[in-house]
């Protein structure tokens, strides 16, 4: 399974949205949002557009994959 990075929730409250207006503005759940934020989930490429569109970002500032050395 490949691991993401995130700053989803550094974004979000940056924003000053709560998880639940976050997705509301996604189409998703709350519980969606947190286990994204939480790294237990790896958001779809849809998904991923849309949080970063809603959050007025691009989706490489959101999600990074792991630095590897």
């Amino acid at each position: 399974m490949t691991s993401l990075e995130n700053r989803l929730r550094e974004h979000r409250a940056r924003a000053g949205l709560t998880q639940a207006a976050l997705a509301e503005r996604v189409e998703v759940s709350r519980k969606t949002i947190n286990t994204v934020e939480n790294g237990v989930f790896v958001p779809s490429t849809v998904l991923a557009l849309k949080l970063a569109a809603a959050l007025e970002t691009s989706v490489e500032n959101l999600f990074q994959l792991p630095e590897t050395q």
